[in-house]
């Protein structure tokens, strides 16, 4: 790729928090005008640092230490804070993960665009603002009119403000697109939407655009080339279809292994350890210690540079060797139990005041049982949750649990009962509280049910961490000194320490990593094969509802639509609406 057909270049980056201690070394890359590329790897590789280099810039604590980031032929770094401002929104572009958090809640729509022009286009006159307002929105599939522009942040949907968050970054049609995760936490009719206008964008105008994110068959889908990230260097990079059909690195290979995939229930492969943060990371390889090949080679010293493999590089000192460290297993899915209800839900309504949101649900949950809730945004899913633990008591219809019909409210529930049923939160980040130990975080819940003394308790609490994984050295830490899978686990294993016989999942798994996501959910089907633990679980991946669920119930709009096997709902979904979520899942192979 010669300098006249790159959009940007970056030779040799190093992104570090101290002299000895960098985020992210010797980063080589380029994009050519309309080409996607996409960046993958765990969290902590250095994916966000890298897409937030290429506006020169660095987050508080770091600096760029290092290298060349040419953006349309002008390099960033030995600019000035000025001329790099001057240069963001209009050469090159970011969109943020969350949209709610990046859109000015006091502005409106019209508002927040027209700052844009405003900033990098002065002299522009108020009626061309207004026409290229009108054509950006059109062009993200947003309604143009008046009334639309008028409305605020908290007045749109979560695909509407990721929609407005893209036309800000496009709307002077930058040379380069940063997209930071920005499609994560949407659901898979809103994402497909989203990914179809991101690559009409990147075509119509030639934009070349950097996808950051940590959903592989997401870059199947979009990208034209990835480039795989570990511990801060680029460990792989090709094109998508060769690298996804016959990765090369042994990460990679791992990486691709642990993605469940919507066509057929395999084996998920976990990568054991974590990636080690700036300042802990191993010498030689930093993948050695988690490497099931490593050899004493790989520890002594660094990888070589980039090794050209069947259109590919590589950095791995066994890649000549080409071994398969990973292999994908397909499993059989067995019948759901056929044992009594567990729980049994009958004409179930809810609403928010003057809004319905459910309508006349009903269904049962068997012990040792995955039931799937699957749907859109908006479609009730997470309401539906909340009224079986009791957190949304502005509800009608009958909740029986083992045949007793359960209060609306958790408080004016019995011990008992609040104990057999237990909610696992989506945020790991959230729900934890950060002022206690994770010990004491476990501990206040099984006193709540359980009249033991110290000893007992501690007991308790530990065995509930090595039922997720964790070892009693956990109980001492603060949630802030965990990383996202850590967190997680201790959220269920919260749960566990009730023993409880029904589990409520929302969207668990939804924030995490693929490597830890498939550890979670291996740890679940663990748990409901082991311990008959009934499940609910509520998401809208659907590939995790084949590798999790034995039954999936369908919502749209607040009512179930279909209810059935995770076969035949997923192999023949019978409703148009089912149909159109299948449809739209995407696939690790890339199209």
């Amino acid at each position: 790729m010669t300098g006249d057909d790159r959009a940007a270049a970056v030779r040799d980056l190093r992104v570090e928090v101290s002299a000895d201690h960098d985020i992210v070394d010797e980063i080589t890359l380029a994009l050519r005008p309309g080409e996607i590329v996409g960046l993958v790897g765990e969290s902590g590789s250095g994916k966000t640092t890298v897409g937030m280099a290429l506006l020169g810039y660095a987050r508080r604590g770091a600096r760029i230490a290092g290298g060349s980031v040419e953006v349309a032929g002008t390099d960033l770094l030995p600019l000035g804070d000025q001329g790099r401002r001057a240069l963001r929104g209009r050469t090159v572009a970011y969109v943020p993960q969350d949209p709610a958090a990046a859109l000015n809640p006091a502005l409106s729509v019209a508002r927040q665009l027209g700052e844009v022009i405003e900033a990098h286009e002065p002299g522009t006159s108020r009626a061309e603002t207004r026409s290229r307002i009108r054509a950006v929105l059109e062009e993200v599939g947003l309604p143009s009119e008046a009334a639309f522009q008028a409305r605020y942040p908290h007045q749109l949907s979560g695909g509407q403000q990721q929609r407005v968050g893209i036309a800000m970054a496009v709307i002077l049609t930058p040379a380069v697109l940063v997209l930071d995760e920005p499609t994560t936490g949407l659901d898979v009719t809103t994402q497909t939407r989203v990914l179809a206008m991101v690559r009409r964008l990147c075509d119509a105008h030639s934009i070349a655009a950097l996808y950051v994110t940590h959903d592989l068959s997401l870059v199947a889908d979009i990208a034209d080339r990835v480039l795989v990230m570990y511990a801060g260097r680029i460990v792989e990079s090709g094109p998508v279809r060769e690298v996804f059909a016959d990765p090369a690195h042994p990460y990679t290979q791992a990486l691709l292994g642990s993605v469940p995939d919507v066509r057929a229930r395999t084996v998920l492969a976990t990568i054991p350890g974590t990636t080690a943060p700036p300042g802990r990371r191993p010498g030689g390889c930093s993948f050695h210690p988690r490497c099931p090949i490593a050899v004493d080679a790989c520890a002594s010293g660094e990888p070589p540079a980039a090794v050209p493999v069947g259109g590919r590089e590589v950095r791995c000192t066994r890649v000549r060797e080409r071994r398969r460290v990973v292999a994908r297993i397909v499993q059989e899915i067995p019948p759901p139990p056929d044992g009594p209800a567990v729980l049994r839900v009958t004409d179930l309504r809810a609403g928010y005041r003057h809004r319905q949101v459910l309508f006349d649900v009903s269904f049962e949950l068997r012990a040792a049982e995955c039931l799937a809730v699957v749907g859109e945004s908006g479609s009730g899913k997470s309401t539906l949750s909340r009224c079986l633990i009791g957190l949304h008591p502005e509800h009608r219809g009958e909740v029986l649990l083992h045949g007793t019909p359960l209060a609306s409210r958790a408080r004016s529930r019995p011990a008992g009962t609040r104990r057999m049923m237990q909610y696992i939160f989506q945020s790991p980040f959230n729900s934890l509280n950060p002022r206690r130990t994770v010990g004491e975080i476990l501990a206040v819940v099984h006193r709540m049910f359980h009249r033991d003394d110290r000893a007992a308790v501690t007991a308790a609490v530990e065995r509930a961490l090595e039922r997720v994984g964790l070892t009693g050295a956990t109980m001492t830490r603060y949630p802030d000194e965990l990383s996202g899978g850590e967190r997680q686990r201790v959220s269920i294993a919260r749960a566990l320490v009730c023993r409880p016989e029904v589990l409520i999942c929302d969207e668990v798994t939804s924030a995490l990593d693929v490597s830890v996501q498939a550890a979670i959910l291996e740890l679940l089907r663990g748990l409901q094969r082991d311990e008959g633990l009934a499940m609910l679980f509520v998401t809208h991946d659907l590939a995790v509802v084949r590798n999790t669920a034995d039954r999936v119930l369908v919502l749209k709009d607040g009512r179930v639509v279909e209810l059935d096997t995770v076969t035949n709902v997923l192999d023949h979904p019978a409703h148009p609406y089912t149909q159109e979520l299948v449809k739209g899942t995407r696939s690790i192979e890339p199209v």
